[in-house]
Parts: C-alpha cells; structure tokens; sequence
C-alpha cells in the first residue's frame, strides 16, 4: 500500500462560509496532533506544524534550512519568487549578510520617513475613487481592491525597487500566475522566467542610467564591489517586488471589508485613529494571510512538539493555524481591535527570516484603512457578502475584487 494514502491532503480552503476562517482541520489537528504528517500534490510529504508554541520554536531553529535544494524540502504547492538567488532561500551566515545590504531602506526610521509619501499616494486614490462614484451616480459602486488595494503598494514598492510604475500591469499579471493554486507548475515557472527575464533587463538599465532607488544601489554599491551576482540582485528585485505589493494588497483589501464587517470597531477607529497600529497587528494575526508556509527542511535530526524530525524531512508551519492558537490568543476566531498581544503573531514570519518589509506593510496598512475610514464613513459592501469573490484559488488568500459604495 502506498504510506502516503495514510496521510490527509495539506489543508488550505476556509470552511464553507467562513471565508475569514482558517482551514477547519487546523483546529482538530492543534488538539489531537499538533505535528502530522501530511500528503502533497507531488506525492511527496511533509509534517504539518498547527500550534504557536512549536512553530515559533521552528522558525528559530538553526537545524530546519530554508534552502529549497536542502533534501527533503517541501516545494509542492509553494510561494516562490527568486528561488536559490533569492534573500528568503538562503541560510546564515549568508542569509544575513545579504539581509544587512536591504535593511537600512526598511527600518522603521527610513519607513516613518516615507509615511507623507504613502499618505499623499492613499489621498490621489481616494480622490480617483470619489470622482469615479461622482461619474457613476448614486446606484454605482467601486472595486476597491483594483482602486486603492492594489495600486498603493505597487506604487510604493516601485517607487522604491525604481520600477516604472506604467509596467505594473505586467508585474501584477505575472505574480497573479505565479501565485495561483489552479495554474500549472509549468505555468507558474514560465511566469517566473518572464518576471526574472523582465527585471534583468532593468537590472542592465540601471548599471547605465542609475537611479535614486534600492536597485540602483545594490548595482553599483553591491554588484560593483563584488558582494553580489547580477543573478542575486536580481532575485532579490523578484522577491521584493512580489512580496512588496501582493501581501500587502491583499491585506488592505480583508482589512477593509473586516471593517465593514465589524462597523462598532470601525466606529472606535474613526474616533481614536491612534487605536489603528494595534487593529493592524490584530488584522495581521486574524486574517494571516500566506497559508501554505513557511516552509524548512531538517538538516540534522530535531524534536518539535514532541515529534522527532529526521535529518532530510520537511516541514510546513500553519502559521494561520498558530495565529489562532487559543493557548496564545484567547477568542482568536474573533476580531478585537484592543487585544493586548496580538503583536505576538507570527504573520510577518518568526526568526531570522521574519520579513524584512514589515515596518512598511504596517505603515502602508495604516495609512490605507484610516483614510478609508475618514473619507468614506458610509462605506459598505454594493454587493451582498455571499458574492464577494475570495481568493481560494492563490496562493496568498485575500479578494479578487471588492465592489464597495457610500
């Protein structure tokens, strides 16, 4: 008999009509087995973490790699951008020697000094989302996914990489294809060869015509010094461009409706905006929304939960699962825009490899959800909840589109 039919499937849908919730088998599994094993769409397998505890101690682990050429890597069914070049993929030492190349452009200080910029750019949206309702009369309604959600962070994240900005369709269609559940592998590797194939155009561009951006930097700063391949700089462009505007995106587009959903803690933001940095982490931890991930192969043999982990086995931390651990956080299936430590999650990741990006996802997050709360206070939902189309098909959960009107 083949072991694997032992082995339930990786959960990944919500439960019917819980399109906020996490896949219901999370729950079962934290009680009954909080390290299984579980099947993949490969044949291959893999253990699945489900409890706070044991995947926080596994993203701090120095024994689990996240090298995806380590054996037993799980890589079916997962978010890749850059592969072996990219910053996410590498292991320390090396993992922080090129960590500490980005970081100057992410901390909270260089991120706080963006703040009037991202404002200025959420003000233009919003104005574009007004004169459009203006146009379409009393009756019409907005997407505000394709309107703000999208649009901000891919202005930011270009204006920061110094991609043009008029090729964000290309970028935005090419990472929808890497992301999806439903393409094929071969479609989603075609997709990241024309994204890789794209930036290392720009990545030439720019060792002739420099700009004021991170890419330019790490070309002549980096490259030039030798400290980085032309294949590096360009992985870490694919990566940062991906992760720079679809997390994000996706987040202000759940924010937003959980808002609309819950119009008492809507109310308290709107009369105390300083409340937002907490709804934020509470967001973060409520809606997390990579689902699939992370991921880490043991290179020597490692107990978790009990559970020992043999050199060359993979594991999936849940961390959706563990944000919702009711040993970490109490009532997690509900919404609190004052939960004290709901900045505990591990949405952002956990470990050396927590995202290097978070202090702008934040600030973009915030920005974006009490804008919309100060200029739309009469926003709701133009279609009936039931309708709104949710993104069981990617790879990072969120909203195909939400049509919204005031």
């Amino acid at each position: 008999m083949d072991p694997l039919k032992e082995f339930a499937p990786l959960p990944s849908d919500p439960p019917p009509g819980c399109p906020f919730a996490p896949p219901r088998e999370y729950t079962e599994l934290r009680i009954e087995q909080p390290v299984s094993r579980v099947a993949l769409a490969d044949g291959s397998w893999a253990w699945l973490l489900t409890r706070y505890v044991d995947i926080r101690r596994a993203l701090s682990e120095p024994r689990f790699s996240s090298d995806v050429n380590a054996p037993g890597y799980p890589r079916s069914g997962m978010v890749t951008a850059g592969e072996g070049a990219s910053l996410i993929r590498t292991d320390p030492p090396e993992h922080g020697r090129r960590r500490r190349m980005l970081t100057p452009a992410f901390t909270v200080k260089s991120v706080s000094a963006l703040r009037s910029r991202i404002q200025e750019i959420t003000d233009q949206l919003c104005d574009e989302m007004e004169e459009q309702k203006r146009k379409d009369g009393p009756d019409g309604s907005v997407d505000l996914v394709r309107s703000l959600a999208l649009p901000l962070p891919s202005l930011v994240i270009s204006l920061l990489l110094g991609v043009p900005y008029e090729d964000r369709v290309l970028f935005q269609s090419i990472t929808a294809t890497v992301l999806s559940r439903v393409n094929t592998e071969d479609e989603r590797n075609a997709a990241r060869k024309e994204l890789r194939s794209y930036l290392g155009h720009l990545v030439v561009s720019k060792e002739e015509n420099p700009g004021d951006d991170i890419l330019s930097e790490l070309i002549h700063e980096r490259m030039r010094a030798g400290q980085l391949t032309r294949e590096e700089v360009t992985g870490t462009a694919t990566l940062l461009l991906i992760a720079g505007h679809e997390t994000t995106a996706n987040m202000i587009g759940l924010g937003v409706l959980t808002l609309i959903q819950n119009p008492r803690a809507a109310e308290e933001l709107r009369k105390d905006p300083s409340l937002m940095p907490g709804a934020v982490e509470e967001m973060l931890r409520f809606h997390s929304i990579t689902r699939s991930g992370p991921r880490r192969a043991a290179i020597a043999d490692v107990e978790v939960g009990g559970q020992l982990i043999k050199a060359g086995e993979g594991i999936i931390c849940a961390v959706a699962s563990a944000n919702r651990d009711p040993e970490q956080f109490p009532d997690g299936d509900n919404v609190d825009i004052r939960r004290r430590n709901a900045q505990h999650h591990v949405a952002f990741g956990y470990g050396v490899h927590q995202c290097l990006g978070q202090s702008l996802a934040r600030a973009e997050l915030e920005i974006a959800l009490n804008t919309v709360l100060a200029r739309f206070p009469g926003l709701r939902l133009a279609v009936d909840f039931t309708e709104v189309p949710f993104r069981s098909d990617m790879l990072v959960y969120g909203c195909h589109a939400l049509p919204v009107t005031w």
